[in-house]
């Protein structure tokens, strides 16, 4: 999960409030927020961007802040493509691959349904069948070393590349085969990948997205009744930079480099 962080160097009415500058509680909603710098890299089909994966759970957005790009999806409908510049705004559904092109600068806020699900292996990449069929294999391919940056950067070049590989195959056979064939054994596996996990990825969801709905489900039937005790709580909040500042590099992600706040 991540949140913004505000701006200490302002000048508001805010200075003369109390802002607490602390650990994050969840963001509203049971979501999460990151900052996207999408790769430059070269691509071995001639273009730049990221590593093509999809999500088992979670629906993920994009709003656009600077340069230019295209976003390559394969839904229920099949493959498409669609620009992206500032202003864009664009979000897809659980089982919907997606890979970012960068064509200049492309940056976004990237908001995420189901904060902590993404983190735990909802994403699954389209690596050869002969990888997303086998979870040694699978594991294998996606893990990034822990050591020095240089290693992790190589590390996420080649499984982009690996991803790009599998993504190409994955086209190939909707071109033969039809979109539901080829997607639903590309699913298959995947629902495979992450079956073990789900038990754990429930907690995190009751600690999360179903506490945050909760809460809010308690204040509404407060409200109805009259009381608003919970507004007498209100609080602001500001977050820390987990990744992304000059101490702490941004994250090698999927896409591109990620900047997350502390939560």
């Amino acid at each position: 999960m991540s949140h913004p962080a505000s701006d200490p160097g302002a000048s508001s009415p805010a200075e003369n409030r109390t802002v607490v500058d602390r650990a994050l509680p969840h963001f509203p909603g049971g979501t999460s927020l990151s900052h996207l710098c999408v790769y430059d890299w070269d691509t071995p089909d001639g273009l730049h961007g990221g590593s093509p994966h999809l999500h088992t759970l979670s629906t993920e957005a994009y709003v656009i802040t600077a340069g230019r790009g295209e976003v390559h999806t394969i839904s229920a409908t099949g493959p498409a493509r669609d620009a992206l510049e500032p202003g864009s705004l664009l979000w897809f559904t659980p089982g919907t691959v997606h890979r970012l092109v960068n064509h200049r600068g492309l940056e976004m806020a990237v908001v995420m349904s189901n904060a902590g699900l993404p983190e735990a292996g909802d994403a699954v990449l389209t690596f050869p069948e002969e990888i997303v069929a086998d979870a040694e294999k699978y594991a294998a391919a996606v893990a990034l070393p822990d050591h020095d940056d240089a290693a992790k950067a190589a590390a996420a070049r080649t499984r982009r590349d690996l991803a790009l590989e599998g993504y190409e195959q994955l086209l190939a056979a909707i071109e033969s085969e039809g979109v539901e064939a080829a997607m639903g054994r590309f699913y298959q596996h995947a629902v495979n990948l992450v079956r073990s996990k789900t038990q754990h990825w429930q907690q995190i969801f009751e600690a999360n997205v179903a506490a945050e709905t909760h809460r809010t489900a308690e204040q509404l039937a407060a409200l109805a009744a009259g009381d608003g005790s919970h507004l007498g709580r209100a609080t602001v909040l500001r977050g820390t930079p987990q990744t992304g500042s000059e101490s702490t590099p941004r994250l090698y992600g999927m896409c591109g480099r990620l900047a997350t706040w502390r939560t």
